[in-house]
């Protein structure tokens, strides 16, 4: 096994670790992914260490957007004001294990959670634990379009075209003997040259 295959495997075991925790883990998992819209990862794991899972559930918006603001995060006090609504979903774990099937779990994350839409819907069910959901986020969709799995990225991605190009994605993990989770991960090492989460 390579290196990179074992540092994806190390990465997906993660998701699984996390998928045993409780409610307050899955709480600050999805505050991550509500930061990481039209953000990045890796300054999304940096606010999620800082802040930590108390800190998400209980400090002020105010002091939130504060240290978003520190940190270098552009849409600050939006953020805030996401993640302070999503402690209405304190107990995600719960809602979201009752739900079952991960599509209509998707479907529930982006209708109810602000700051949430398909994407980042399906990056948190990714991180914890899930395995047959795309995250159709730039990487992926422009390197679908250098293997010509699909012939232009889209301005947007409306539910039914996410859905039509998820299964697109789908298809190639099937010829390819594994799960969406760990081939995401691969497209994103071939673009950014890191398996982050």
């Amino acid at each position: 096994m390579s290196p990179l295959a074992i540092q994806i495997d190390n990465r997906i075991n993660e998701f699984k670790v996390l998928h045993s925790k409780q409610n307050q883990d899955w709480f600050s998992e999805l505050c991550f992914c509500i930061l990481t819209a039209n953000s990045s990862a890796k300054l999304g794991i940096e606010i999620q260490q800082t802040i930590g899972p108390e800190g998400f559930l209980k400090l002020p918006r105010e002091e939130i957007a504060k240290r978003l603001r520190d940190l270098g995060h552009r849409f600050s006090e939006r953020r805030a004001h996401f993640i302070v609504k999503a402690r209405d979903f304190r107990q995600i774990k719960n809602i979201i294990v009752g739900i079952r099937e991960q599509e209509k779990a998707r479907e529930w994350l982006a209708e109810t959670v602000m700051g949430l839409g398909y994407k980042e819907a399906s990056h948190f069910l990714r991180n914890v634990g899930y395995e047959d959901l795309a995250i159709l986020d730039r990487h992926v969709l422009r390197t679908m379009k250098d293997y010509e799995i699909i012939n232009e990225v889209p301005k947007a991605l409306t539910r039914r075209k996410y859905i039509e190009l998820e299964g697109k994605l789908r298809n190639l993990a099937a010829q390819l003997n594994m799960p969406l989770s760990k081939l995401d991960l691969y497209i994103w090492y071939m673009k950014t040259g890191a398996v982050l989460k």
